[in-house]
């Protein structure tokens, strides 16, 4: 916990203040444009405050790349362009949902394990959550205004850099270099690893420079200044704790701790909450997955440090970007909802609730999981693509009963174009004009399909930027919504509703054209989505496809490559094969993501002696089938370049 904030502050008076109110909210007597209200707000900011403008500019970009967000409140109740946290002020108003009823093991070889629904710790906040308040009283504005006014905001966020600055006993100076400890003390950090990373990357931004238009159309520029040092061992006066890292897989890039989830056993011979392993030895790390948390992050590390509870490898906070590793890499944990996918993957729980739009995601934790992401991707050979990153509403359910629960975040406000720019991959056309694949990627702000049922069922949610398309059986809005069998219900515009959406990153076999509309291979039919060429939804690609061998009018599809029957020794019982309730039709193809093998984890008791992997004949290939991947039997299907 950080020392108290001083009842008096140096950096300016409540006189001044006053004074300084029409700067700050009030139409000055000279206004700037439009368009550039918000790069005057952080100039009069900055002057008045005397921090250097780059410095706050790239501390909020950090938080919100200068994003208002209408004042709505991010998951962990920041504010505004600076992201002051008001956390009170935001659990009090929010009314989060369930999104699946999945089991998270997702193996059928032992009984469900059926978490029920994630909560919060209450009681007292840590001060990285209360940050609001505090820039309130340092500036003598309404808490109120601080919330919903960008320049209020833009000076409240200077305030407390101000503040921080004083207390260190840092020059009031004009050199960004001095104030990289201020700027670690601003991520709320509580720990010496986890407020350097967050002060690297505001740094790392200020070099690189950055120039955007906002969510509220406010055009926003730093200038880069690549030769800037910081003055990095200013950060020991500040008084943090010292984290280890030790135990951790994690880049040096990134603050992380080690939080074990217990492997213990408990009554009847249960044991939770994950399974010992030894990957990639034993078998491949094939997928990462892109979790929410659905929660705070305090009471998701209670939650996972419960042995009758499930697990995940690495939870991600938002404030700062800050990494807690759980499970070691080499073992199985219980995330995904699909066994298959748990045996050949990394789970990653981000900070954050799927069904609010407006509890947006800070750029911290963006680049801090992207960072750990291509650190694992090097590591076991994982593929940087949609169809390997994976999010948790793109693993198959394991059988026809087991889909309708499966779980959907992080949802369609999850900004993939942005990730896989962070990741170094960024999604961009790789064929000609008319190629036979495409690859969904509308612009962010800009795509705002409907949604309802983010606070109340049938009630549209608030309009935001997504990163999803909707599908029409036909080429006209009016036409309906894609349906998908396995759900068993009509296709809605519900937030966790899958039946009908694409999502960026994800690449298709294109079934037709039509004007601004484009088809592609969905779930067995034709599902168009609009792509008019002025503001494309879409970019076309090269890649492979499957269809069909010759001979066979369809094939069926698995949320698993399990082995055949024959391919299991004796004392591990064979589990089934069960395809799921869709079919590849004749003439139809879809987009794979390779071949992978009939492949079993078996692991139904405490005593890791027992465990065994059971491999087949049986090869697979992985493809896009809808919004969810699935398997096609190798043997089933030619592969063809498109």
């Amino acid at each position: 916990m950080r020392r108290p904030v001083p009842a008096r502050i140096a950096v300016r008076t409540l006189a001044a203040t006053a004074l300084a109110l029409p700067l700050l909210g009030a139409a000055p007597s000279a206004a700037p444009p439009g368009t550039a209200r918000l790069q005057h707000a952080f100039a009069t900011a900055a002057a008045e405050y005397g921090v250097p403008q780059s410095v706050l500019l790239g501390v909020s970009y950090l938080q919100s790349r200068w994003d208002a967000h209408g004042g709505a409140p991010s998951v962990t109740g920041g504010y505004g362009p600076m992201h002051l946290t008001d956390a009170r002020t935001a659990l009090a108003a929010s009314d989060h949902h369930s999104f699946g009823t999945e089991d998270p093991r997702g193996d059928e070889a032992r009984p469900p394990k059926r978490p029920g629904t994630r909560a919060a710790r209450t009681g007292e906040l840590p001060d990285r959550l209360t940050t609001l308040p505090e820039a309130a009283r340092l500036t003598g504005l309404g808490p109120e205004r601080l919330r919903e006014d960008p320049a209020a905001n833009v000076a409240g966020g200077a305030a407390l850099l101000a503040e921080a600055q004083r207390r260190l006993g840092g020059p009031r100076s004009d050199d960004p270099a001095d104030w990289y400890a201020a700027v670690a003390l601003f991520s709320g950090a509580e720990d010496t690893a986890s407020a350097a990373a967050y002060a690297n990357d505001v740094y790392e931004v200020i070099r690189a420079g950055e120039e955007r238009v906002t969510d509220a159309g406010q055009r926003v520029a730093l200038a880069a200044r690549p030769d800037l040092a910081p003055d990095t061992a200013a950060l020991e006066r500040a008084g943090l704790r010292t984290a280890s890292a030790v135990g951790t897989e994690c880049p040096r890039t990134v603050s992380c701790e080690w939080i074990p989830a217990p492997y213990e056993e408990f009554g009847d011979g249960d044991y939770g909450n994950h399974d010992l392993g030894n990957r990639p030895a034993s078998q491949r790390i094939r997928y990462i997955v892109v979790h929410d948390t659905e929660g705070a992050w305090e009471g998701v590390l209670d939650m996972v440090q419960d042995p009758t509870y499930v697990s995940w490898q690495y939870s991600l906070r938002s404030t700062d970007g800050h990494i807690a590793q759980h499970v070691k890499a080499k073992d199985v944990a219980w995330h995904a909802g699909n066994w298959y996918v748990n045996a050949g993957s990394i789970g990653l729980e981000h900070e954050g609730f799927l069904a609010d739009p407006d509890a947006w995601y800070t750029e911290a934790m963006y680049r801090s999981s992207a960072r750990l992401v291509k650190y694992l991707a090097e590591k076991y050979g994982i593929p940087l693509d949609r169809q390997h990153i994976l999010g948790h509403d793109t693993v198959p359910g394991t059988t026809a009963a087991t889909i309708p629960g499966m779980h959907t975040d992080p949802g369609p406000y999850w900004d993939w174009r942005h990730y896989f720019e962070l990741l170094g991959k960024p999604l961009k056309a790789t064929a000609g004009k008319h190629a036979g694949i495409v690859t969904i990627r509308p612009g962010y702000s800009a795509n705002r399909p409907v949604f309802t049922g983010c606070a109340t069922a049938g009630e549209p949610c608030a309009g935001h930027g997504s990163s999803a398309v909707r599908l029409y059986s036909d080429h006209t809005e009016d036409a309906p919504l894609i349906r998908d069998i396995g759900l068993g219900s009509a296709p809605t515009t519900g937030v966790n509703d899958l039946s009908s959406r694409a999502s960026t990153g994800q690449s298709y076999a294109v079934a037709g054209r039509w004007g601004d509309w484009t088809a592609i291979w969905y779930l067995g039919q034709k599902a168009w989505f609009r792509n008019p060429e002025e503001q494309p939804a879409a970019v076309p690609a090269k890649g492979k496809v499957v269809t069909p061998r010759e001979g066979l009018d369809s094939v069926p599809v698995y949320g698993r490559a399990y082995p055949e029957k024959e391919a299991y020794p004796e004392g591990v019982p064979a589990q089934a094969v069960s395809p799921l309730p869709y079919t590849v039709l004749k003439g139809q193809k879809y987009v794979t993501g390779g071949k992978v093998p009939g492949e079993y984890y078996y692991a139904v008791t405490f005593d890791e002696a027992s465990h065994r992997v059971v491999r087949g004949e049986d090869l697979y290939y992985e493809i896009q089938f809808g919004h969810r991947v699935g398997f096609v039997r190798a043997a089933d299907v030619t592969v063809t370049s498109s």
